[in-house]
């Protein structure tokens, strides 16, 4: 049992998550479950999905407040509806938490970068707003949709905005917290870095379950989201390539998003349905039994400034599982895995696919990489470290009796931004 403690107890902390239902939010929830242990009350407001359809849930002594959302959004329409949904949500639940019991933090988990607009007048009430940042929108967008124009500078102005009101700011790497200090102007001892570490306890080691390999050799396994940004038409390149030479690798995609449909249908397209399985969302006693069952796992983001700048859960879940690796040379990528991975030139399916072939013809490989990188996570990457990251940060969250003021904020919204902040914005 953790210990409790004295700055924690009493106190009440709301975090507020968009665009994926807790506990399925791995990162949320174990923040959330230590602050809970650490002696804090926790209320969660997050939207229902597959799974998770309960309005209502109390676990583990954390309080989850759950609510439908509009489809999730595929262009400027779809997210009007979506985020207009979630904001209506976000303040009607957080209004009648705070009556039932009043809370002294807001911790909000981007995206969207919104969640300040709903810390903003609690402010008055001298309530502390926490910016988790987990995803550089501006950067995002591009990723997206390709382009600059009123959108994107919208989102660098929503960016901002939020640092702005943010008290502190939880970086989930290096990058991420160069992008509050120069582009949010935030104070270097206001912003922390806590990575996404797995949880052992959660992503456990287990024997193999062939009946995944659907009658093959080996299998290549991935786990995530399923965007655009995320590369999946390379990996079925990939995938293409490799079936071409061999019919002994079978391939398991776990995880669902916008792009789900379309490759799918680009998998039946390339006729590739045989060697490919895509099983949508999981829950975590079938995932683990896919991902220990793979003899390599993959992570084919796209090259772009986004996932340059990001650490994907997934790499350091797959380094739990002493999983080896095949993903293209992104520096956060590269800084989680190191030698754990084998590193695809800039958006080369052909490459991808050599990687891939390199692993599945050396299992004295596969066993040395995973290894590497399991005793990485074991030394340095879990979750055992990162939560006493979590835990210094509110320790002065909690502890700090000055708080930047509701009419500061306002202020800052408006202030020019600083000189560091607009040549870091350029892309």
């Amino acid at each position: 049992m953790k210990t409790k403690s004295p700055n924690f107890v009493g106190k009440h902390i709301l975090m507020i998550v968009e665009n994926l239902a807790v506990p399925f939010d791995s990162r949320v929830w174990q923040e959330a479950t230590a602050l809970r242990q650490s002696g804090a009350e926790v209320s969660i407001i997050c939207p229902t999905m597959k799974g998770y359809t309960k309005r209502y849930e109390c676990l583990e002594g954390i309080e989850i407040y759950r609510h439908s959302l509009a489809t999730e959004g595929d262009g400027a329409l779809g997210y009007l509806f979506e985020y207009g949904s979630a904001l209506f949500w976000w303040f009607y639940l957080s209004l009648r938490i705070y009556f039932r019991k009043p809370f002294q933090v807001i911790h909000g988990c981007n995206p969207p970068d919104l969640i300040f607009i709903v810390a903003l007048p609690f402010k008055l009430f001298g309530v502390k707003y926490v910016f988790d940042h987990h995803d550089a929108n501006p950067e995002l967008f591009i990723a997206k949709f390709g382009r600059k124009g009123f959108f994107y500078h919208l989102m660098v102005w929503l960016e901002r905005a939020t640092f702005s009101v943010a008290d502190y700011s939880i970086a989930t790497n290096q990058s991420y917290r160069e992008i509050a200090l120069k582009r949010g102007g935030m104070r270097p001892e206001k912003v922390a870095v806590v990575r996404s570490g797995p949880n052992l306890d959660r992503m456990k080691i287990r024997p193999a379950n062939k009946v995944h390999k659907k009658g093959r050799a080996y299998l290549v396994g991935y786990l995530g989201t399923i965007g655009e940004q995320e590369g999946i038409d390379l990996l079925l390149d990939a995938a293409k390539q490799i079936t071409a030479v061999r019919q002994d690798v079978q391939f398991a995609i776990i995880g669902a998003g916008t792009s789900l449909e379309a490759m799918k249908a680009l998998s039946v397209q390339m006729n590739l349905q045989n060697y490919v399985t895509f099983y949508g969302r999981l829950p975590d006693d079938q995932m683990l039994d896919i991902l220990n069952t793979a003899d390599v796992c993959v992570n084919p983001d796209r090259p772009t400034e986004m996932n340059d700048i990001s650490t994907m859960n997934k790499i350091m879940e797959y380094m739990a599982l002493k999983k080896p690796i095949v993903q293209f040379d992104l520096k956060e990528g590269r800084f989680s895995a190191q030698d754990a991975s084998l590193y695809a030139d800039h958006t080369k399916p052909d490459d991808f696919a050599q990687k891939i072939l390199e692993l599945i013809n050396s299992k004295p490989l596969r066993v040395q990489m995973g290894e590497y990188g399991y005793h990485q996570v074991v030394n340095q990457l879990s979750w055992t470290y990162e939560r006493k990251k979590l835990l210094t940060l509110y320790h002065n969250v909690l502890a700090f009796n000055q708080r930047q003021s509701m009419l500061v904020s306002v202020l800052k919204l408006f202030s020019p931004p600083s000189r560091a902040g607009k040549a870091v914005s350029k892309m």
